[in-house]
C-alpha cells in the first residue's frame, strides 16, 4: 500500500523558513556581485540523467567499397566533418515561433427552494407538546439555496526565439541516431540567460556545415529562461508561494 506524507501548515512554514534563511544568507553574501556562471560539466553525470531508450530496428552491417578512398555518405573528400560519434559537437539552429490566442467563458446558476409542513399529526397539533415541536405549522422546515458561477479566461501568447547553441553528442543509438544536449549561459550585467537544447537527431539531417535546425530534432526539449535580479523581482516571495500552495481556497 502506498504511503503519503502530509505536513501540517506549521511544519511546512518552519521548513520554508529554514530554507528561506539559508537562501537569504547566500544572497546576502552575493550583494554587489554578479551571478556566477555554472562550471562546464558532463551532462551524463548530472542527477536524473537517464540514457535514452527507444525501439530500434536491426543493426545493418556497414560495407565499404574495396580500393576506394570515397566513403559512402561522406560530404568531404577525406573525412565527413559532421558529428557522428560520442562527444562530437554540432550547432543547433533554434528557431521557435509560437503564437496562441484562446478565449473561454462559462456560466452556471442554480436556485432551489424546499418547504416542509406538518399540519396534522395524531392530534399533537392540539397540545402544547406538539406545538413545541412545530406540529400544526405550515412551515416546519424551509430551505432555500442559490448558487452562481461565472468564469472567464483568455490566453494571448506570442514567443519568438532565434539563436544558435552548440550541443554535444551524449549517446549514439543502435540505429545511428544521435542524442544531443547543449547548454548556453550568457550574463548581461546582473542577469544570466540560459538556453538548454536536447533531443534525438538523424545524421542525415545534419547539414554539411555541421548544423541542424531545431525543427528536425525528435523529442526536442528547449528551455529558455534566466536567473538574477530581474528574474527575482518577477517572482512572488517565498511566503506568498507557500500561502498559495497551502490555502485550499
Amino acid at each position: 500500500m502506498a504511503s503519503r506524507l502530509v505536513l501540517n501548515p506549521l511544519a511546512a512554514a518552519l521548513i520554508a523558513g529554514a530554507l528561506g534563511a539559508c537562501n537569504t544568507a547566500d544572497r546576502l553574501s552575493q550583494v554587489g556581485a554578479t551571478p556566477a556562471l555554472s562550471a562546464i560539466e558532463d551532462p551524463t553525470t548530472q542527477p536524473g540523467y537517464k540514457p535514452v531508450r527507444m525501439p530500434m530496428p536491426d543493426v545493418q552491417p556497414v560495407s565499404y567499397a574495396p580500393n576506394s578512398l570515397w566513403r559512402t555518405g561522406s560530404r568531404a573528400f577525406f573525412k565527413d566533418q559532421r558529428a557522428a560519434r560520442l562527444g562530437d559537437l554540432l550547432t543547433v539552429k533554434v528557431n521557435v515561433t509560437d503564437q496562441a490566442n484562446i478565449s473561454n467563458e462559462t456560466k452556471r446558476s442554480r436556485a432551489n427552494t424546499e418547504s416542509f409542513g406538518l399540519p396534522n399529526a395524531l392530534g399533537l397539533e392540539n397540545n402544547a407538546v406538539g406545538k413545541a415541536f412545530g406540529v400544526g405549522g405550515t412551515a416546519l422546515l424551509s430551505a432555500t439555496s442559490a448558487t452562481a458561477n461565472d468564469g472567464a479566461g483568455s490566453v494571448q501568447r506570442a514567443e519568438t526565439v532565434t539563436t544558435n547553441v552548440a550541443a554535444v553528442v551524449t549517446q549514439v543509438l543502435p540505429n545511428g541516431n544521435l542524442v544531443v544536449e547543449g547548454k548556453q549561459e550568457i550574463r548581461v550585467n546582473f542577469e544570466v540567460r540560459e538556453m538548454v537544447v536536447a533531443g534525438v537527431v538523424r545524421p542525415e539531417d545534419i547539414e554539411s556545415d555541421n548544423t541542424i535546425d531545431s525543427t528536425k530534432i525528435a523529442q526536442a526539449r528547449i528551455a529558455y529562461g534566466g536567473r538574477g535580479q530581474i528574474t527575482d523581482v518577477q517572482q512572488p516571495r517565498y511566503g506568498q508561494q507557500i500561502v498559495d500552495i497551502l490555502l485550499p481556497f
